[in-house]
């Protein structure tokens, strides 16, 4: 697929530029540009453009406004210290897309093309690639149905963006471990749902409790499953890991609720390379609280795109907690966030060949 360019005239100079980078935060500011890929029923995929970055034209009918069909991902651009551009495992963000399109009745764009995009952005926008330690170019790819139609099907016009953010360090004063709250009166997916996908409505949905997170002190908020009510789900957008001793992780098997994330697949890639024991299997809350206080659960932790690895030291609920609000960021836990980001900014050999080189 070929995309045709059309510069921005009004795109910021070097120093507003090199402002904004110092301290980008995350999600407050956006490149210059942006991708369009259009499809429609009878042409397919067409119309692959980069334009500069700016608002959308919807009709008010558009079925995105209505049906809520809407996918995304998330996956960062890392500047190593040779001044080159890299991403980290773009094929899986690519067949994850392809993955919450087919639950979402969307059209799926192919790797390659995805891959492409991406590549377009950076060949454009590679100079908003940020160079301090910890910190990246957030890209956001995301899909809309924008036919105007006010009916319950499947839309017949859909079209896939690319935008980007310069995101600074998450944790800026070093790593350190953070409380989550337990959210008991809300579900963030069920049986059969849409929880295995990447879709703007599971997020919506984890909104209110994500409030009442912020209430109670806690960074963010943790899901058991709909069914039961007794096993752990997920965070409110990280997957979770339960650490035994020095050899053995332990992390809730995919159920069709749980997104399948990419950072979740590379630390357990990362702690079978070391001979730990990795178990993908149902963890519910009690052998969590037991766990913690009888010692045979010694870390437990958070990871994501954003974040990477975010130590979990409380979780916390209405009538209890579980674990220590002061406890120190564990071993193996730091251990492998250190190796995964060693890997993506190029510190380390990339022995898996994870990394795709954009620039």
């Amino acid at each position: 697929m070929s995309f045709a360019l059309t510069p921005s005239t009004n795109a910021r100079a070097e120093a507003e530029r090199e402002e904004i980078l110092a301290d980008p935060g995350f999600g407050k500011h956006f490149t210059d540009h942006m991708v369009t890929i259009d499809w429609s029923i009878e042409a397919g995929w067409h119309d692959a453009r980069v334009t500069p970055y700016g608002p959308l034209l919807l009709d008010p009918a558009s079925s995105v406004l209505h049906y809520g069909q809407e996918i995304f991902e998330g996956l960062k651009a890392y500047r190593h210290a040779d001044n080159s551009i890299w991403t980290f495992r773009p094929e899986k963000n690519a067949e994850r897309l392809q993955r919450s399109a087919q639950r979402l009745a969307l059209p799926e764009l192919s790797t390659p093309d995805f891959i492409e995009s991406v590549r377009q952005m950076i060949a454009i926008d590679g100079d908003w690639v940020p160079s301090a330690p910890e910190t990246s170019l957030y890209l956001r790819p995301f899909m809309i149905a924008n036919e105007s139609f006010l009916g319950v099907r499947a839309a017949h016009k859909v079209s896939f963006y690319v935008i980007a953010s310069p995101a600074g360090a998450y944790f800026a004063d070093g790593v350190a471990p953070v409380k989550i709250w337990l959210s008991t009166d809300y579900s963030r997916a069920g049986r059969g749902g849409t929880g295995a996908a990447k879709c703007g409505g599971n997020y919506a949905a984890s909104l209110l409790p994500q409030m009442e997170a912020y209430e109670n002190g806690c960074a963010q908020v943790l899901f058991l499953d709909g069914e039961t009510g007794t096993n752990v789900d997920e965070l409110g957008g990280m997957n979770v890991f339960f650490v035994h001793g020095t050899d053995t992780i332990i992390t809730p098997r995919l159920t069709g609720s749980i997104l399948e994330g990419v950072t979740r697949d590379s630390i357990m890639q990362l702690a079978r390379d070391r001979g730990m024991t990795v178990e993908e299997r149902e963890v519910t809350l009690a052998e969590w609280r037991d766990g913690v206080a009888s010692g045979a659960i010694t870390e437990v932790f958070a990871c994501g795109t954003a974040a990477v690895v975010t130590p979990i030291g409380q979780l916390k609920a209405k009538d209890f907690t579980i674990g220590e609000a002061d406890a120190p960021a564990g071993e193996v836990t730091l251990s492998l966030r250190q190796e995964l980001t060693d890997i993506q900014y190029g510190r380390v050999p990339d022995r898996h060949g994870w990394l795709t080189r954009l620039d």
